[in-house]
């Protein structure tokens, strides 16, 4: 037996002894537990859980020991993700810092930030949130206006951001601030860790017409942040914010793998409900079989792309490129199978579906598909609109020249 196969048996028969029978089905938003100094558990299952992921230092399963995570190579932590899914395991924790701050620490990080950052989340002691969009910067990243001035001993950061998600629930922010006000917006840019606990940080939920929200705005008013919480070269924030969009796009894109059970996908579940065909159908029920196959299609080569950039990372190539359409890509596919799914179940759209069928080895979930429809919009806007990420892909992957659409001139005597 090889060591990787001798690997995965070790895992298989873990995971088997320690996630409880109850956490091996898919999650609703509100059983989701977020790391942090107040971890809230619904049942004591969720606590085990947590615990033995934590001290197996299996929430960050690929990062150095000595820094709390699990020490595994790419290929073993590739076996763990795989043996989690064919059980069905929940995350024993959702926690921003590991999935985005986390990498981007590791590799610009001095020691003594690796050791004092990274320990705690891997011991999912602290909750972070995401300081990037501002009131008047949102798609226009580099146009942020929170200042952070240095003051010799610390900065004072002063200014506010907008749609940060759980800022009235965090303890710790990674931000960008502008630094250099005299510099070119995108080379005088800063990221700074700040503690939301600090004096003149102040969080105003924001209500949506849903009646729910996640999102905040925060301001700063004269809030000193020590010089050591500089991630980092002064004026560098820009290529970390890139690395660091790139591990958010690939986060969000694991997100619906959480909400249906292992043997359902949007696709089979598509299916169950298209036409019969029948003699003289109707070209509208063809027309949607058609749809059907061609997303089913691109589900495949997604999933394939996803395969290929896995080993490409294990073999340690660049995948800056691969990485960078993942997001766009799996939150449009998502959001037109949705779009399927809601045609061919007709009006029995209307109410939620029932996911457990015969020989199902998970209890009844029910599937809230006018909610998943409608996020699945939400998600081709959140971490960069699908129009912003097509830019993005345009100019820094494809490196295409940036071209102006000329503009008609006016025929003399006015408009025609």
């Amino acid at each position: 037996m090889s060591e990787i196969d001798s690997f995965r048996t070790e895992v298989k028969q873990w995971l088997e002894d320690n996630c409880p029978q109850s956490l091996r089905t898919p999650m609703s938003d509100d059983e989701m537990i977020w790391g942090g100094s107040h971890v809230q558990f619904n049942t004591q299952d969720q606590r085990v859980w947590f615990e033995r992921m934590r001290d197996k230092g299996w929430f960050a399963p690929a990062w150095p020991v000595d820094v709390g995570g699990g020490g595994l190579t790419p290929s073993q932590e590739a076996v763990l993700e795989k043996e989690m899914m064919k059980l069905g395991c929940r995350p024993p924790q959702i926690n921003l810092g590991i999935w985005m701050l986390g990498p981007v620490v590791l590799e610009y990080g001095t020691h003594e930030q690796k050791q004092r950052l990274l320990g705690p989340m891997c011991r999912g002691e602290v909750r972070w949130c995401q300081g990037f969009s501002e009131p008047n910067a949102g798609s226009d990243l580099a146009g942020i206006r929170t200042s952070a001035v240095d003051m010799g001993d610390h900065y004072l950061v002063n200014g506010s951001k907008i749609w940060t998600s759980y800022g009235d629930k965090s303890d710790a922010m990674y931000a960008l601030v502008r630094t250099d006000a005299n510099a070119l917006k995108h080379q005088g840019i800063s990221l700074l860790v700040l503690d939301m606990h600090a004096e003149g940080v102040t969080v105003a939920p924001i209500d949506l017409i849903s009646g729910k929200s996640t999102f905040c705005e925060v301001f700063f008013d004269n809030v000193k942040v020590p010089k050591d919480n500089l991630i980092g070269e002064l004026n560098g924030g820009w290529a970390l914010a890139k690395k660091l969009l790139q591990h958010e796009r690939s986060a969000m894109s694991k997100f619906g793998q959480f909400c249906l059970p292992t043997h359902f996908s949007l696709m089979s579940l598509v299916k169950d409900y298209l036409p019969m065909a029948e003699e003289g159908e109707a070209a509208s029920d063809i027309a949607l079989r058609q749809r059907a196959m061609a997303a089913e299609m691109d589900e495949i080569a997604y999933n394939l792309t996803v395969q290929r950039m896995g080993e490409e990372v294990r073999a340690g190539k660049n995948v800056f490129g691969t990485m960078s359409i993942m997001k766009l890509v799996h939150t449009e596919q998502e959001k037109q199978k949705f779009e399927l799914l809601l045609h061919a179940m007709g009006y029995r759209a209307l109410g939620n579906l029932s996911l457990a069928g015969e020989g199902c080895e998970y209890s009844a979930q029910e599937l809230k598909l006018t909610k998943a429809w409608l996020n699945g919009f939400t998600q081709t806007i959140a971490g960069g609109s699908s129009e912003v990420q097509l830019n993005v892909i345009a100019k820094r992957v494809l490196e295409l020249p940036e071209t102006k659409i000329p503009t008609q001139p006016q025929a003399k005597g006015g408009a025609q």
